[in-house]
């Protein structure tokens, strides 16, 4: 079977981090996080000749959701122009009301208010097939209740979200934010993953487990 790859886009006034994920020579594709212009990020991701199968939020906040009711809307004129099934969002169980809220997602003091909703809310350890590619989600609150990581075990990738950044973490002065949850969640859930597992953050640069283990100061 062909190598699951990851692709980026780095969208919208936070520099946000969009991943696309596929396999090697193929068409389908999973988007984690259409941080902004849904629009724009399907038409990006046609060109290369991709098409989107799937799409999983990890934390509800504004700079990670703007783009996903376009997103949504686009793919599924396409599918069912084609025959396909809808497309799916994922979203932690815990985040149904931060993302139903423009108060608690934040959106409203950023200037632009947005709420959406997912299509299936997933459970800790819960696995996710989409077009051929397994993930396993992973709860991880702190930065938000309801937050959660996608890894791809295979692939050994895990989307991360907002919870670990190269060398830092999540802000937690945010609605439903918790440093001590925060710190839990990673060291927990997270730290427990082959070092060499490469983690993809919502801004910023990747970096791996075993070395935010190793460097990371807000985990020591």
């Amino acid at each position: 079977m062909a190598e699951i790859k990851i692709g980026r886009m780095v969208l919208g006034v936070c520099q946000t981090n969009c991943y696309f994920l596929y396999r090697d020579g193929g068409q389908d594709c999973i988007v984690v996080d259409p941080a902004d212009a849904g629009g724009s990020i399907y038409g990006a991701l046609q060109k290369k000749g991709f098409r989107v199968r799937g799409i999983l939020l990890t934390h509800g906040h504004f700079d990670h959701i703007w783009g996903v009711d376009a997103l949504r809307d686009a793919v599924n004129a396409a599918a069912e122009a084609d025959g396909l099934e809808p497309v799916k969002v994922y979203a932690g169980e815990g985040e149904r009301e931060l993302l139903k809220s423009a108060d608690l997602n934040v959106s409203e003091r950023a200037g632009r208010a947005c709420v959406t909703y997912a299509d299936v809310y997933v459970k800790d350890g819960q696995e996710i097939t989409i077009a051929g590619m397994t993930c396993k989600a992973i709860a991880t609150p702190g930065h938000t209740a309801g937050g959660c990581c996608y890894y791809f075990e295979e692939a050994g990738i895990l989307a991360a979200g907002d919870t670990l950044f190269a060398e830092s973490v999540g802000r937690t002065d945010f609605p439903t934010g918790s440093t001590g949850t925060l710190i839990r969640s990673i060291k927990e859930k997270l730290f427990v993953l082959p070092d060499e597992t490469r983690v993809y953050p919502g801004h910023g640069d990747s970096t791996t487990i075993g070395h935010e283990k190793e460097y990371n100061p807000f985990c020591v």
